[in-house]
């Protein structure tokens, strides 16, 4: 063992899993509150397992942390290495679980794999930054001076990368561990930009006498909305607007309210609408919102086999409702929203090049608020879909409107003369036995903002298999980040030049 903090296995879940250094530092965030804007606690324990090492240590007022270390005896006049992960996860409950991520998530042994019990697990990117607090508490790995970036909010738009201080840096190297494949060397991937639809509500009081419906969607898979997008699961979101406007066809119908989703880079596995009927025409209503759903259950039936939209009649109380107007343009901006792949790549074999997310929607104060998320290798495809959103916020006419929101992240470009890449393929030779696939990625990750930033940049990502990202189902196989930590250290001491 390298630490003393690890011999304290007594009782955890992961004490005697290996590779044990990188193990309880899993279990150490796991058991922090890690979502997306609520990163302070798990930035609490990194800022205080700096200042215990004597390690400089730098933190944003956003609770991006910066963690550097000397490089070890002969190492010291080594090139830095940057290394990069995102504290954050997304937190997500199985359907029927309600869960208090203020407490962490509880962690499972499942085999292989390690899962949380109802939850996300939260290893993209705890594990990440695992990797790196494990090297930074190591005393006899060898390895160059070493700048830990630590960032937040990845999910919710990439807002740490964007916003971290790259002058605090002075590498000229990258290895990133926010990656899900452990044969795969990460050479580049895509950009993306994050659109909203505004649908102002024009809200009504409710015609009395209605009788309230409930449509609802569940069972999806969902899942990544990079990873899985190709997949062609459904779209609950995208679903319920045909089934809003199958609804609207029958008979007069009144929406009060609208959801669907979790965050905008996952795919929608959820969403529902209330919606008022006048009596006489319930029955229809209902049963022609039942028919389209047998057919979307049978278009779905393999990639979604668990699919189920259900129509009832709720005991609603009823305070304001959409405009005929407003819900009129709902439903068709909804039904004609671009959604999954949209471009295939011709440079890359095998990849899909540009898509768009249906990701999350939500009834506000105000109105319906659509949050997409428009992933590419290039930036002016990405650009032409942001676009075609644009457009068709124009031709609803008043009272929708759409707008980018967040960053614009950029891709992370192929390099076909990187030292890095050379260095970690051989080290994953000597360690693996065998080459590894070289990739360039259709998600999109922090890495295309430091490469623009940082002139000259030499980046690579090294994956561990991490499966069923976004989703409660989500599992780390943790023989894979056995075969992996050798890898590590391995790349780190070939980076003595």
């Amino acid at each position: 063992m390298t630490t003393t903090n690890t011999d304290k296995s007594t009782n955890r879940v992961l004490g005697d899993v290996e590779p044990r250094e990188v193990t309880f530092f899993f279990e150490e965030l796991s058991g922090r509150q890690r979502c997306s804007q609520n990163e302070k606690d798990a930035a609490d324990y990194i800022a205080a397992f700096a200042e215990a090492r004597g390690l400089e240590h730098h933190r944003d007022k956003l609770d991006n942390v910066i963690v550097k270390k000397p490089g070890t005896e002969g190492y010291e006049g080594a090139p830095t290495v940057i290394l990069h992960g995102h504290i954050d996860m997304v937190c997500k409950c199985d359907e029927g679980v309600t869960h208090d991520f203020s407490q962490g998530v509880r962690l499972k042994l499942d085999g292989e794999r390690i899962r949380a019990e109802g939850t996300t697990l939260g290893a993209d990117n705890g594990l990440g930054i695992s990797y790196m607090l494990a090297l930074l508490d190591s005393r006899d790995i060898p390895h160059p001076p070493l700048e830990c970036v630590m960032t937040v909010m990845e999910e919710m738009g990439k807002v740490g990368g964007d916003n971290v201080d790259l002058a605090l840096l002075s590498g000229k190297r990258m290895i990133d561990f926010n990656w899900i494949e452990e044969r795969q060397l990460l050479a580049g991937c895509s950009g993306d930009v994050t659109c909203r639809i505004d649908v102002e509500a024009g809200w009504q009081a409710p015609p009395e006498g209605r009788t309230a419906l409930l449509i609802d969607i569940r069972g999806l898979l969902g899942g990544h909305c990079e990873f899985d997008i190709h997949f062609e699961r459904g779209n609950a979101i995208a679903l319920l607007g045909r089934l809003l406007r199958r609804a609207m066809a029958t008979g007069e119908i009144a929406i009060a309210r609208v959801s669907g989703g979790v965050q905008n880079n996952v795919i929608p596995a959820e969403a529902e609408a209330l919606i008022l009927v006048e009596p006489g025409a319930a029955d229809a209503v209902a049963q022609a919102v039942r028919a389209l759903a047998e057919e979307i259950r049978h278009e779905f039936r393999i990639s979604d086999p668990g699919m189920r939209i259900t129509v009832d009649r709720p005991e609603a109380d009823v305070e304001r409702i959409l405009s005929p107007q407003a819900a009129g343009k709902l439903v068709r901006a909804i039904a004609l929203l671009p959604n999954g792949i949209t471009n295939q790549n011709l440079e890359v074999e095998g990849n899909w090049e540009t898509s768009n997310n249906i990701g999350l929607m939500v009834t506000t104060r105000t109105g319906v608020e659509i949050t997409c998320t428009i992933t590419s290798a290039v930036t002016s495809r990405k650009h032409a879909v942001l676009d075609q959103m644009m457009m068709l916020a124009e031709l609803a006419g008043e009272g929708v409107s759409a707008r980018q929101i967040g960053l614009d992240a950029p891709e992370f470009p192929w390099n076909p003369d990187s030292r890095m890449l050379e260095i970690a393929k051989d080290s994953y030779q000597r360690v693996m036995g065998e080459r590894p696939e070289v990739l360039v990625s259709v998600c999109s990750l922090e890495l295309g903002m430091f490469t623009q930033r940082i002139d000259g940049l030499d980046t690579i990502g090294i994956g561990t298999n991490l499966y069923d990202l976004h989703s409660p189902k989500e599992s780390m196989d943790h023989t894979s980040a056995a075969r992996v930590w050798p890898l590590i250290k391995d790349v780190m001491r070939n980076l003595h030049r």
